[in-house]
């Protein structure tokens, strides 16, 4: 007698999510754009939308993570941009990609590793070091480089900044993204890791209590960070074939909001790499359909602001109203 009531209350739970609501809207604003929106649905426009979005989704992967953790890494965008110069001064010396990447991704996780180390050694609030890291690293960059860029690297390399994957309109700028992505997805839900970082963010204390490493976790988390923003710095390179200390200003406000919009509780402790996805999906796609109504840098900068203020305020409300709606409509229909 009550196992239809059971059966209707479980496909609720399923679909009456944050993920699933957003998945909803990014749908219903594609569809919009495809029919609406002049030249949206050109392979040339879907491979520049993707290659567009190639940094931010490579650095919102341990942005997630961190946030869960109830970290925080503002320093990403200053990072990208200090690796972007050291490799292409390094390629600059002559040396080959074979060891310039190495030793870029390794810059990159010095620089994390130096935020940690502020974070779980010096107790430091996150907020505060990236903050001050923010400037420092990108400061560094002007040090090495000053005011200008670098422009000249291998064809090989430029070539995978501007070619898409076969006949396909997929840049190969977001083949790094696409290789990622799953083994984050698996770490966070499938592995102990993933555990012991919502167990963090949950409740530090209890973590520590437990016998969780905190500050080896959170430590490790930073670097990673570290090394994912220094690929997304070459990444940067090769597409724009560019190299300068100002590179990426403010992409720590869009992966923020990427994550904070995909479901990821500013708290900590909450939060899937689904809903991260389609919020990658439709900031991708409200940033190209912007761009393509001859609306500016400024009035984008505007609306992602708001963005994510509403993202903050929409998430927690709607996951409210989920499970008032299921406990008042079908949790009485499951105890009757």
């Amino acid at each position: 007698m009550t196992s239809k009531p059971k059966q209707t209350t479980d496909f609720v739970a399923r679909i009456g999510n944050w993920d699933n609501f957003l998945a909803a809207i990014t749908i219903a604003v594609i569809l919009y754009a495809v029919f609406a929106v002049p030249n949206f649905a050109s392979p040339f426009n879907i491979s520049q939308a993707v290659a567009g979005i190639s940094e931010r989704a490579l650095i919102v992967l341990p942005m997630v993570f961190l946030i869960i953790a109830r970290e925080i890494d503002l320093s990403v965008g200053s990072i990208l941009a200090l690796t972007s110069v050291v490799f292409g001064l390094l390629v600059q010396a002559g040396i080959p990609l074979s060891l310039a990447i190495p030793l870029t991704l390794i810059a990159g996780a010095v620089c994390g590793a130096f935020n940690g180390i502020l974070v779980t050694r010096l107790g430091l609030p996150s907020l505060v070091v990236t903050l001050g890291t923010m400037a420092l690293y990108r400061g560094v960059g002007y040090i090495l480089l000053g005011s200008d860029s670098i422009n000249d690297f291998p064809d090989s390399f430029l070539d995978f900044g501007i070619d898409t994957v076969g006949a396909t309109p997929i840049p190969w700028t977001i083949v790094p993204f696409i290789f990622l992505a799953p083994m984050f997805a698996v770490a966070l839900q499938r592995m102990p890791l993933g555990r012991r970082i919502y167990a963090i963010g949950g409740s530090p204390e209890a973590a520590r209590y437990s016998g969780i490493g905190l500050a080896r976790t959170v430590f490790g988390l930073f670097v990673t960070s570290g090394v994912v923003c220094a690929g997304a710095g070459m990444v940067y390179a090769a597409r724009l074939a560019n190299a300068r200390a100002n590179n990426a200003l403010g992409i720590e406000l869009d992966v923020i909001t990427i994550a904070l919009l995909g479901g990821i509780s500013v708290f900590g402790g909450k939060g899937k790499l689904t809903g991260v996805l389609w919020a990658l999906l439709l900031f991708a796609t409200l940033r190209n359909v912007l761009g393509l109504l001859q609306i500016g840098g400024d009035a984008q900068g505007t609306v992602i602001g708001l963005l994510l203020i509403v993202s903050l305020l929409i998430s927690n409300a709607a996951e409210r109203i989920f499970a008032g709606v299921r406990m008042r409509y079908f949790q009485r229909k499951t105890n009757e």
